[in-house]
C-alpha cells in the first residue's frame, strides 16, 4: 500500500483526502498530480471558459455551518477574470436562496463552472469579495484553488432562458424538514446533481467545495426513511468532496428538474461507506455515501433557464454502471451463489472451426452474479436419458459485459452437447469461481500468453482490461500472445482487433501459428512455431512484467520452467491449466504455505451420507471422487485437476489431504473430491455425497 510523500512540502491533500486515497493504494502516485493541477490561480483556459456560460453553480456555508448548493443563471459575460487570482460573478443577492446567505465578504466559497454541452467543468474556491459599501452588482471570488475536471458523467444538454435571469420566478420557496412525494420524484427521476462540502483548516478558514454528480436517472436511492445513497464512480482520485465529508459529514445537496426549472435544495448530514456488500453489487460504484436531509427547500421555477437532452446526450461513461434494481437482484441472487440456476441461451456464435460461444442469460428472474475476468462458470447439463453432467467453463466475458459467455472447443459428451443447443434452451449454472484473475489497476504491464482454447480467460481479462481503462483512464499495458494450430481454428480474430484499436497502442497482440499452411505473414499471424523463450525474448521489452498463462499442460509446464529459468520471479506468473495436471511450481519465490497432512498409509472407512451408501477407500484407490464414482455416484466436478473447485464438498466428520497442494483453495470444512484422499490417523471419514 502506498505511503504520504514524506520528501518536499506537506502534502497538497488534507487528511480525509488522503484517508480515502490510502484505502485504494494511491497516495503516492496522487502527490504529484495535486502539486501540479491543483493552482492558486485560473489557468488562461479557464479564465476565457468562465465567461462563455451562463449558469454557476456555487457552494457557502451560513451561519449556523450548514453548507448549500445552488445556481445562479446570466448571460454570457456574467463570469470573468480580470486577472488570474480573481473571478468575478455578476449576479445580485438573492434572499430566497439559502446558500446566499454565506456569500458575504470574507465567506468561503466554492464554484463549478459547467457546460453541458461540450462537458467541459472547471472548478475552484476561494474567498467571496465583496464592495464595501455593497455598491456593484456581484462579488469577486479570490483564488484559493483552481482545477479541471474530466468530463465523465455528464450528460449533453442545451439550454434556453425562458425570462431575463434577473427577473426571479413568481412561485415561493417552501421549506419542509423532509421529503414530500414532490421531492422524493425529483431526486428519483435526476441523472444529475451537485453537492457542497467544507472542512475547517487548522488555522480557522474554511475550504469549500461544490462539486457534479451523474449518473443513470435513478441512481440516487430514496429510502422509506428519507435517506439518499449515491454510488461513487470511478473519478480523478481527488477525493475532494468524500475527503471533505470524512473530516466533516455536513453537506449540502441540488436537484435541479431541467424542464421547469425548479430547485430541490437540501443540507444535513453524510455518511461515507469504503465497504459493505451493496458496492460490490453495484456495478461500477467504488464507494457508496447516504445524506440524511434535515432541512429541504422547493423552489419552483426558481431558475430562468429549461435544459433538453441532446441527441446521444447520455455519457458515455453511464455504460458502465449499474442501477439499484439491477444491484437489488444481485444481491438477492448472491443467496443463491451455491445453488445451481437456470440459464437461457441468449444466442450462439461460431468463433472459429470447433469453438462456439453461448451467451447466457437467467431465466429465474434474478441477475447474474458479478465475476473477476479469468473466472470459471460450473455448469450442469441433462442429458437425454436424464444423466447429468457438470463441468466447469472458463468465461470468455468481462465482469462489465452484462452476461455470461462461455466458449467451447467441441471435444467430448458435454462440450457436443453445449454446441448442439439454440437460443432458448435452458442450462445451469452456479456462481463463478476461480482464483486466475487479472486486476487492470496495477501499473505493472501485463503479459496473456494463451495457446488454443486457453485464449478463453485471457480475452475475459483481455476485455476486461480495456473496458476499465474507458471507466478509469488509466489502461494497463498488455501483450497479447496468441497461438494456434492454423488460421481456421484460431477464435477471436475480429473481437481482439477491435480491442487492440480501442486501446489506442497500450495493448500490442502477437499472433502464432504452428501450421501456418497458406496463411499470409503479416496480414494473418506474425509468428510461425509457438510461443517460446526466444519469441517473448525477442518482442517484450526490457522491464517487469506480470505474466498469465493458460493452456495445455505441457504448454504451462514448458512456459513456466522457461520464465523461471529467466528468473522471472515465481508471484509473478500466473496460470491456469485444462484438464487434470496442475502447474508445478518449484524455487525459492514459489508460494509459501503450511505443509500438507500426510495422506492415509492404511483403508478408511468413506461414509456418504446424503446417499446413504459406505466404501472402503485403499491407498492407491485414487481421489474420494474416483471412490464415490465407482460406488455409482456422480458427484459434481468439473476439471479433475483441483483448480475449477465445482467438486467442493462438506466434510462432516474425519479429515483430508493431498498429495499436491490444489490450484483452488476450498473453504474451512470443505474438500475437492477430484484430488482429495483422507489424512493419515483417520478411522472414517464422512461427506456430504
Amino acid at each position: 500500500m502506498d505511503q504520504p510523500s514524506s520528501v518536499g512540502a506537506p502534502s497538497p491533500w488534507h487528511a480525509g483526502e488522503l484517508a480515502i486515497q490510502q484505502s485504494i493504494g494511491v497516495v503516492e502516485r496522487m502527490d504529484q498530480p495535486g502539486r501540479l493541477f491543483v493552482r492558486d490561480f485560473m489557468p488562461e483556459q479557464h479564465r476565457s471558459f468562465f465567461p462563455l456560460l451562463h449558469f454557476v453553480v456555487l457552494g457557502s456555508v451560513d451561519a449556523r455551518g450548514d453548507p448549500w448548493a445552488t445556481v445562479r443563471a446570466g448571460r454570457a459575460g456574467f463570469l470573468r477574470s480580470p486577472d488570474a487570482q480573481t473571478l468575478h460573478v455578476g449576479v445580485a443577492r438573492d434572499a430566497a436562496d439559502p446558500a446566499d446567505a454565506g456569500m458575504g465578504d470574507g465567506d468561503a466559497i466554492g464554484l463549478l463552472g459547467i457546460d453541458p454541452m461540450t462537458r467541459r467543468r472547471n472548478r475552484l474556491n476561494g474567498t467571496v469579495r465583496r464592495a464595501p459599501d455593497g455598491a456593484g452588482r456581484g462579488f469577486d471570488i479570490a483564488v484559493g484553488q483552481s482545477f479541471g475536471n474530466c468530463p465523465q458523467y455528464i450528460q449533453s444538454r442545451s439550454l434556453r432562458f425562458v425570462r431575463d435571469p434577473g427577473v426571479p420566478g413568481g412561485a415561493s420557496a417552501v421549506e419542509q424538514p423532509g421529503l414530500d412525494a414532490r421531492a422524493r420524484a425529483m431526486v428519483a427521476a435526476a441523472d444529475t446533481f451537485y453537492v457542497a462540502s467544507y472542512i475547517t483548516r487548522d488555522d480557522g478558514t474554511r475550504q469549500v467545495d461544490v462539486s457534479h454528480r451523474g449518473g443513470k436517472p435513478g441512481f440516487v436511492r430514496v429510502g422509506e426513511d428519507g435517506v439518499l445513497t449515491v454510488p461513487d464512480f470511478s473519478g480523478n482520485k481527488f477525493f475532494m468532496t468524500l475527503g471533505n465529508l470524512l473530516v466533516n459529514p455536513r453537506a449540502g445537496l441540488l436537484f435541479v428538474d431541467p424542464a421547469t426549472g425548479d430547485m430541490l435544495q437540501m443540507t444535513g448530514e453524510a455518511r461515507v461507506i469504503l465497504e459493505g456488500p451493496e458496492i460490490a453489487a453495484f456495478e461500477g460504484a467504488e464507494r457508496l455515501w447516504t445524506f440524511t436531509p434535515r432541512r429541504v427547500l422547493h423552489r419552483p421555477d426558481a431558475l430562468p433557464l429549461r435544459w433538453r437532452m441532446a441527441p446521444d446526450g447520455w455519457s458515455p461513461s453511464l455504460a458502465m454502471t449499474g442501477s439499484w434494481p439491477e444491484a437489488a437482484q444481485r444481491l438477492a441472487a448472491a443467496t443463491r451463489a451455491g445453488q445451481w440456476r437456470p440459464f437461457r441461451v441468449a444466442r450462439t456464435v461460431d468463433e472459429s472451426a470447433g469453438v462456439r460461444s453461448l451467451h447466457l442469460e437467467p431465466a429465474d428472474g434474478l441477475a447474474a452474479l458479478p465475476s473477476r475476468p479469468g473466472q470459471h462458470l460450473p455448469v450442469r447439463l441433462t442429458l437425454a436419458d436424464g444423466t447429468r453432467l457438470v463441468r466447469s467453463y472458463t468465461l470468455s466475458s468481462a465482469p462489465s459485459d452484462g452476461h455470461y459467455r462461455i466458449s467451447v472447443k467441441r471435444q467430448g459428451q458435454a462440450s457436443t452437447q453445449l454446441h448442439a443447443l439454440a437460443p432458448g434452451a435452458l442450462v445451469e449454472a452456479r456462481a463463478p469461481a476461480g482464483h486466475f484473475t487479472l486486476d487492470a489497476a496495477v501499473r505493472r504491464p501485463a503479459v496473456l500468453l494463451a495457446a488454443g482454447i486457453g485464449i478463453t480467460p485471457l480475452l475475459a481479462m483481455l476485455r476486461h482490461t480495456v473496458q476499465e481503462g474507458r471507466r478509469t483512464r488509466y489502461l494497463r499495458p498488455t501483450w497479447l500472445f496468441q497461438s494456434a494450430r492454423t488460421l481456421a481454428e484460431r477464435p477471436f480474430d475480429a473481437e481482439i482487433a477491435a480491442l487492440v484499436e480501442a486501446a489506442q497502442g497500450a495493448v500490442r497482440w502477437v499472433r502464432v501459428l504452428s501450421q501456418p499452411g497458406e496463411a499470409e505473414p503479416g496480414r494473418d499471424f506474425e509468428h510461425a512455431g509457438r510461443i517460446d523463450m526466444a519469441l517473448l525474448q525477442a518482442t517484450l521489452p526490457f522491464g517487469d512484467h506480470d505474466f498469465y498463462l493458460c493452456g495445455p499442460a505441457a504448454f504451462m509446464q514448458a512456459t513456466y520452467d522457461g520464465l523461471r529459468a529467466l528468473n522471472v520471479p515465481d508471484d509473478r506468473i500466473h496460470a491456469e491449466a485444462f484438464g487434470p495436471s496442475a502447474l508445478r511450481r518449484a524455487g525459492a519465490d514459489a508460494v509459501k504455505a503450511e505443509p500438507l497432512p500426510p495422506p492415509a498409509t492404511e483403508p478408511v472407512r468413506l461414509v456418504f451420507t446424503a446417499s446413504g451408501r459406505e466404501a472402503r477407500w485403499t491407498p492407491g484407490a485414487g481421489s474420494l471422487l474416483d471412490v464415490a464414482e465407482a460406488q455409482g455416484l456422480s458427484p459434481a466436478f468439473g476439471c479433475r485437476g483441483g483448480s475449477c473447485g465445482s467438486c467442493a464438498t462438506r466434510v462432516q466428520h474425519g479429515a483430508v489431504t493431498y498429495a499436491e497442494r490444489p490450484p483452488f483453495t476450498a473453504a474451512p470444512g470443505e474438500a475437492l473430491l477430484c484430488c482429495a484422499v483422507p489424512a493419515q490417523g483417520q478411522g472414517e471419514v464422512h461427506l456430504a455425497v
